[in-house]
């Protein structure tokens, strides 16, 4: 089965049309006012819109309250709503009954008892999303966790592999783990929130021939 790609915290048309143009499935939206690759409603939109039809859009939220979620998905539309905080499983099961569209939750993964804990997701999100622990920022902070913790977890649902990934270390990762989908952001970037057109390119082609 080919690996899913999702290059997240797109910020311009230009590295939007990059990452479509070598072949990502998923491409990931920020409205997170603390992120480097924050976007604002508008820009946004704009922004999904280049992807209909080519590639999933995953907007991308944290605790974000109830009103901002609304106004986010109404703005934006995506495929897909990832929840990158601390939000329950009442939550993401609330927003997927709801909603007509696929929720991931991600997770920082620190230890075992993380992972086994990760099933109280189950029936609650359409994908889970192993990230490695939060520091100044939920996610995007350019490290990786322990890839050895999953292998020999049983997954429940369906779910990807962030962290840390790069070109030069996402086959490696998708031959240790086994991931269906992996989530790529400061690995292809020149700064923090600068997303690298030929980083892109190389992070999709390592991912797709690993």
């Amino acid at each position: 089965m080919t690996t899913q790609i999702k290059i997240c915290g797109i910020s311009t048309a230009e590295t939007m049309a990059a990452a479509l143009d070598a072949g990502a499935t998923h491409v990931g939206l920020v409205h997170f006012e603390p992120s480097p690759r924050h976007v604002s409603l508008a820009d946004a939109s704009r922004l999904r819109a280049l992807a209909r039809g080519r590639a999933k859009t995953v907007l991308l939220l944290v605790n974000a309250e109830i009103e901002l979620t609304s106004a986010a998905i109404e703005a934006i539309k995506p495929e897909v709503i990832q929840f990158h905080g601390s939000e329950t499983p009442e939550w993401t099961g609330l927003v997927r009954d709801k909603l007509n569209m696929e929720v991931w939750k991600a997770l920082g993964v620190k230890d075992k008892p993380t992972l086994a804990k990760s099933e109280r997701f189950l029936g609650k999100v359409d994908r889970l999303l192993f990230d490695a622990p939060a520091t100044a920022l939920p996610g995007g902070n350019g490290t990786s966790f322990d890839w050895s913790l999953m292998a020999d977890h049983e997954h429940q649902m369906p779910w990807g592999l962030a962290g840390g990934l790069t070109p030069d270390n996402v086959a490696d990762a998708i031959r240790q783990t086994g991931a269906p989908l992996v989530d790529t952001s400061s690995g292809v970037e020149s700064a923090p929130g600068v997303k690298d057109i030929g980083k892109i390119a190389a992070f999709c082609n390592a991912a797709r021939n690993a």
